[in-house]
């Protein structure tokens, strides 16, 4: 099969003509050199360069289980605040590819990393398909995109790439949820660098909680721990709480050694959301040492959370339902997580807690681009 494919590939190739074929060469970075034949002496060695590139990106692709001549594929992103997980698949499901790129939230970067990040992204899905005109589906699952203009810059930026199929995007939160439950009811909370909670029940009912953004919402989220963790690194210093070890931790990371300079690391124009959600891993060090002030950030982050989760599950009586965890911070602090589960389960005692996979809104996303297609 590939051999067929990678000598009839390679004959469309040398034919030196663009047509049909050129989105594959605008995916994998073929020029196309439809003009060779007004230019004598540079086509024969144009087209040996082209058949070498060609051979390159079908060894890499075979090396990695990748297309197959007539299949369609389809592609699923998870656009997370500070990154997106992208994985392609084939039109019987199974994962051919799977990577990481920069982040696509417009709330949170500016156009031109959002723009970098997704023609990356969608060369990478050309290259996974053998070209985009066998993507059959792309469904995006991104944070930010409750504002009404995301959507459209989102659109307008993919289909630049040159891509013509079928495109849906929503929120992370629905990917996350088809991801972690595999099934379209339930409730999915999510705290990573911005927290959200989502649900529906099999009355097709939904609601959803949070998902503000960092200027204004997100409790429990990434971002907001580590914002607390250095608000309790500088109170401590003037005297306003006790000593902590926070402190330690955070100046370590930060490579800082007075208030004075924190308050340079935030305030400096150049940092962003994404390097103080960074910090949040830090509170699972404190709490194990057993530090109060990290213990009470927990805690209250638990508590945020837990106000997340209620409205959704008295809104849709799911009481009795599940309810999935998901994101970096509830995956990864225990602390954080534990405490939210003892508070939903003196609440809502027959409330199912599970914990999501770490990719479950990149596997949703894939899933429901293939349930378009069926």
């Amino acid at each position: 099969m590939h051999e067929t494919v990678a000598k009839n590939w390679g004959a469309k190739m040398g034919g030196g003509s663009g047509g049909q074929h050129g989105a594959w060469r605008a995916g994998t970075g073929v020029a196309d050199r439809s003009d060779q034949k007004k230019r004598p002496g540079v086509g024969d060695s144009s087209r040996d360069e082209d058949r070498k590139r060609v051979r390159r990106t079908l060894q890499v692709m075979m090396s990695r289980g990748g297309w197959n001549e007539g299949m369609i594929y389809v592609a699923g992103l998870d656009g997370g605040g500070t990154k997106t997980a992208v994985a392609v698949a084939d039109e019987t499901g199974r994962i051919v590819r799977t990577f990481a790129s920069g982040a696509i939230n417009y709330n949170g970067h500016d156009e031109a990393g959002v723009r970098r990040s997704l023609r990356e992204i969608m060369d990478s899905i050309s290259e996974a398909c053998g070209g985009l005109a066998h993507c059959g589906h792309i469904c995006i699952g991104a944070a930010g995109v409750s504002n009404p203009t995301v959507v459209e810059r989102l659109t307008a930026e993919i289909r630049a790439c040159g891509y013509e199929g079928e495109l849906s995007i929503t929120g992370d939160q629905e990917t996350a949820l088809r991801g972690a439950l595999d099934c379209p009811y339930g409730i999915v909370l999510i705290a990573g660098t911005g927290s959200i909670c989502f649900g529906r029940n099999e009355a097709g009912e939904t609601h959803r909680a949070g998902g503000g953004g960092h200027l204004i919402d997100d409790g429990g989220s990434g971002y907001a721990i580590g914002r607390d963790l250095l608000a309790a690194a500088f109170k401590a210093g003037d005297g306003r709480i006790p000593p902590t070890a926070v402190t330690e931790l955070v100046y370590a990371r930060l490579r800082v050694n007075s208030a004075r300079q924190l308050i340079g690391f935030v305030y400096d124009p150049s940092t962003n959301k994404r390097d103080i959600a960074a910090l949040a891993p830090l509170l699972s060090e404190a709490c194990a040492a057993g530090d109060r002030a990290a213990l009470a950030i927990a805690e209250g982050s638990a508590r945020d959370l837990f106000e997340l989760a209620a409205p959704v599950i008295e809104r849709l009586a799911l009481q009795d339902g599940s309810l999935a965890l998901a994101g970096s911070v509830l995956l990864n602090n225990a602390h954080v997580r534990d405490a939210l589960v003892e508070l939903l389960g003196r609440s809502y005692p027959g409330l199912r807690c599970v914990t999501a996979p770490p990719d479950a809104a990149v596997v949703g996303a894939v899933r429901m681009a293939l349930q378009s297609r069926r």
